[in-house]
C-alpha cells in the first residue's frame, strides 16, 4: 500500500481571516450534526452548515445571509469601470491562477448587487458555486494513490488552476454519516492556515461521498529518506525539523494537538517545503479536558506516558514525537522501532534508562509500569547512536524526549534553539503563510545517499518525485 495513502487517509475553531489561494465549498451540516456513536464531537463547528467559503452559516451579531464579507471591494465609478479579474479574485478571494468560465465576468457586470457593494455570505457561496467549486466535474481523477477503511486517495488535476491536487474521497453511509477524523479534518483545516501546514483547498459533498481536496506535494518524509538512502544532509535535517516545528508552534498557539506525528504524514515538495498532513486523529483543545483518548500516535512516535495509559495530555504529546523524527532524520533509523506497548517501553527504557521517582515523580504507582516489571537499565549517550548531530542538536534531542510531559520543550522555544542558528535570523520573523525558501540564506544541500545520477545543482533529494 502506498504510503501516499497515510498523508491524507486520517482528520478538525473560529475561522480567521482567509488566506487569498485557498477556497473551500461545501455544505456539511447534513453529516456533521450527529457523529456516529451520537454524541456530540468535542470539536468546533460539530453542530454548523459550512458554506463554500468555508464559514459556518452562523454569523455574530448580525443576519446570517447579510454579513459582510472582508473581501468586500469598493469601486468608483461603477457605472463605466468593467469588472476585471483583479476585482473578482480580490472579492471572492480566489486564487491567483483560476481560470474563470468563459462568459462569466459579462455576466457578473450585469448581476446584482452592483459589484461595489458588500457581498452576502450566501451570494459569495454561489458565486464559487457557478465558477466550480463544490463540484465533482472540477477535478479529473488520474492515479489511484492507496485506500483505506473510509476514504479512498487519487491524485488529481484541477480544471480551475490546471495545478495537481490530492483527491480524498470519503465514503458516506446513510446511517453513519461521515467519520468523525473527516469532521475534524475539515473543522481544523480550514481554519490553519500556515506554510507549513498542508491547505484544503475544497470541499464537494455528494449523497455519497465526501472529497476533501487538497494542494498536492510530491512525497513524503518516510520516501525521502528512503530516495537517500537514509544518509540526509545534516543541513537538510535541521531545515525539516525547523519546518516542523514552526508548523506545530502556530498549530500549539491555536490549542490544536496533532497527535499522529510520523514520516508518513509530513509532505515535502521539490523545493523542499515541508507540511503537516493528515489531522485525522488531531483535536482542538480549547477548553482544558483530561479525556483524551491514549490510543493516538503510531506506536513508534508514541510518548511512554501515553504508552502507559495515561489521558490527561497536551501540546507535549506531539513534542516526542518529533524527537523521534529528529532522531530518524540524522541517524538513518528509527530511535524506537517496538511491535507492541511492551516492546516499545522496552527499547525506550533501554535507552534513556528506566524511570524512577527521582526523573518521573509518580511513576512506580503506575499499574501498567509495575506490571510490566521491566530491568532497571541506566541511561546511555545519545550521541553513541546519533553520531553524526553535534553537542546543540544532542542537547535538543533530549529536551523533546522528557519522561515528565510538562518538561518536554515546546514547539515554540524548540524553535528558537541555538542549534538553527546556522539559519539566521530572518526565519523568525517571517509572515505565517510565507515560506523559509523565500529567503536566499535557506536552501537545501544535496543529501549523501542520494542515488540519481542526475541529481540538479541545488535542493536534496526531494526534488525528485516518486510519483
Amino acid at each position: 500500500m502506498h504510503s501516499f495513502l497515510h498523508q491524507y487517509t486520517g482528520s478538525f475553531k473560529k475561522p480567521p481571516l482567509r488566506r487569498p489561494h485557498s477556497v473551500i465549498s461545501g455544505t456539511l451540516g447534513s453529516f456533521m450534526a450527529m457523529p456516529r456513536n451520537g454524541s456530540r464531537l468535542d470539536i468546533v463547528h460539530e453542530n454548523l452548515k459550512m458554506g463554500s467559503d468555508g464559514e459556518s452559516d452562523q454569523a455574530s451579531g448580525t443576519s446570517s445571509d447579510e454579513v459582510q464579507s472582508p473581501t468586500g471591494v469598493c469601486l468608483r465609478n461603477r457605472v463605466h469601470r468593467r469588472i476585471s479579474m483583479e476585482d473578482l479574485n480580490k472579492r471572492l478571494s480566489l486564487p491567483a491562477d483560476i481560470r474563470i468560465p468563459d462568459g462569466y465576468l459579462e455576466k457578473l457586470q450585469l448581476s446584482s448587487p452592483p459589484f461595489d457593494q458588500p457581498l452576502s455570505r450566501r451570494s459569495r457561496r454561489a458565486s464559487l458555486s457557478e465558477i466550480g467549486f463544490g463540484k465533482l466535474e472540477t477535478y479529473i481523477k488520474l492515479d489511484k494513490l492507496g485506500e483505506g477503511t473510509y476514504a479512498t486517495v487519487f491524485k488529481g488535476r484541477s480544471k480551475l488552476t490546471d495545478n495537481l491536487v490530492a483527491l480524498k474521497e470519503i465514503r458516506l453511509e446513510h446511517e453513519e454519516g461521515a467519520p468523525c477524523t473527516a469532521i475534524r479534518e475539515v473543522s481544523l483545516l480550514k481554519d490553519l492556515k500556515h506554510a507549513n501546514i498542508v491547505t484544503l483547498h475544497d470541499i464537494v459533498h455528494t449523497d455519497k461521498s465526501l472529497t476533501l481536496v487538497f494542494e498536492y506535494l510530491d512525497k513524503d518524509l518516510k520516501q525521502y529518506m528512503d530516495d537517500c538512502g537514509n544518509i540526509m544532509s545534516m543541513h537538510n535535517v535541521k531545515i525539516f525539523l525547523f519546518q516542523i516545528l514552526r508548523g506545530l508552534s502556530y498549530c500549539h498557539k491555536r490549542k490544536v494537538l496533532h497527535r499522529d506525528l510520523k514520516p508518513q504524514n509530513l509532505l515535502i515538495n521539490e523545493r523542499g517545503e515541508l507540511k503537516l498532513a493528515d489531522f485525522g486523529l488531531a483535536r482542538a483543545k480549547s477548553v482544558p479536558t483530561k479525556t483524551y483518548s491514549n490510543e493516538v500516535v503510531t506506536l513508534w512516535y508514541r510518548p511512554p506516558d501515553v504508552l502507559l495509559g495515561s489521558s490527561e495530555y497536551s501540546t507535549q504529546i506531539d513534542m516526542w514525537g518529533v524527537g523521534c523524527i529528529f532522531y530518524e532524520m540524522a541517524a538513518g533509523r528509527p530511535l524506537f522501532p517496538g511491535s507492541t506497548v511492551e516492546d516499545e517501553l522496552h527499547l525506550i527504557f533501554r535507552l534513556l534508562g528506566t524511570p524512577t521517582e527521582e526523573n518521573w515523580p509518580g511513576i512506580s504507582s503506575i499499574k501498567e509500569f509495575k506490571s510490566y516489571n521491566f530491568p532497571k537499565y541506566k541511561p546511555q549517550p545519545l550521541i553513541n547512536h546519533a553520531p553524526r548531530l553535534d553537542g546543540e542538536g544532542i542537547e535538543l534531542l533530549l529536551s523533546f524526549l522528557r519522561y515528565v510531559s510538562k518538561k518536554r520543550i515546546s514547539a515554540e522555544e524548540a524553535i528558537k534553539h541555538s542549534y538553527f542558528k546556522q539559519l539566521g535570523m530572518r526565519v523568525h520573523t517571517l509572515p505565517e503563510s510565507i515560506s523559509i525558501f523565500t529567503l536566499k540564506e535557506v536552501q537545501l544541500q544535496r543529501d549523501p545517499g542520494y542515488r540519481n545520477s542526475s541529481y540538479p545543482e541545488s535542493g536534496g533529494c526531494g526534488s525528485h518525485s516518486t510519483l
